[in-house]
């Protein structure tokens, strides 16, 4: 069964704003550059929207080798895209605990003023391994400093049948995904295995539960609640993973991806 790639979004920094593409290198890690770094308070815990739905506010953006940070009112701040130094630090997302540095103390500073509250900006350098749940990624299979998986695989039919069912459409940002998809018949990719995307090949892993995350407004930061959440809460429940929508997927060969390339599931 074959698709079409029909946008590519990275987050450099889980929770700010995503960058939508045209081409991406499909990395172990996932889409490069995606969720290398992460926002810590000063015991190096990650923040994210679902405390903090101002974060969706703040722009990020990759100039040759500068990751740009700019909000309302505030003049940007520039970090090297690929810090190589910095204050070591431990960043702990979820249950995982994983060496960090932070390279940029004017960064630190521009956050916590922006943000309202102290926090640091954490990379993730290559030495770092950080790895998915082995029960539904298989062993070995690294992750940046997204949920849990290197990929998340929306389909533009499963967005148009959830809307459907909405009071007002939302827009797929609210699904914060990295690669969609047009052609598959609604939830489609559910089905899904090992599948090629340009000359990637990349499994899904297991359904996304979707978080309170779907009901800020990612253009303005205001959270909108309860939908979509609790529409799919109740449409599409499950007990071990929530409201499902999306699928987290993981790298089997790394590749080069473009809009518009063919992805094919040879199921």
């Amino acid at each position: 069964m074959a698709a079409t790639v029909s946008q590519l979004w990275v987050y450099p920094v889980k929770s700010l704003k995503g960058i939508r593409l045209e081409a991406a290198r499909v990395t172990a890690r996932g889409l490069a550059h995606d969720r290398r770094f992460v926002v810590v308070d000063p015991d190096g815990c990650f923040l994210t929207q679902r405390e903090h739905p101002a974060m969706a506010t703040v722009w990020t953006e990759i100039d040759g080798g500068e990751l740009r940070l700019s909000a309302p009112e505030f003049d940007e701040v520039k970090v090297p895209l690929e810090p190589v130094s910095g204050d070591p630090l431990q960043a702990e997302v979820w249950s995982s605990v994983t060496p960090a540095i932070a390279p940029s103390p004017k960064a630190d500073r521009w956050l916590s003023e922006v943000l309202g509250r102290a926090c640091r900006l954490a990379y993730m350098p290559e030495s770092t391994r950080r790895e998915s749940d082995a029960r539904y990624a298989g062993p070995g299979k690294l992750v940046g400093y997204a949920d849990g998986y290197a990929h998340l695989v929306v389909s533009e039919a499963s967005l148009a049948a959830l809307n459907a069912r909405l009071p007002r459409p939302v827009s797929i940002d609210r699904f914060r995904p990295n690669i969609v998809l047009a052609g598959p018949g609604a939830f489609e990719e559910d089905a899904w295995t090992d599948f090629t995307a340009g000359t990637a090949r990349l499994r899904m892993a297991k359904p996304c539960g979707r978080c309170p995350i779907t009901t800020t407004d990612q253009s303005t930061g205001e959270v909108t609640g309860p939908e979509p959440l609790a529409t799919l809460g109740a449409w599409r429940p499950s007990e071990a993973f929530g409201a499902r929508f999306g699928m987290n997927a993981v790298t089997l060969a790394e590749g080069d991806l473009r809009v518009g390339d063919e992805a094919r599931n040879p199921g």
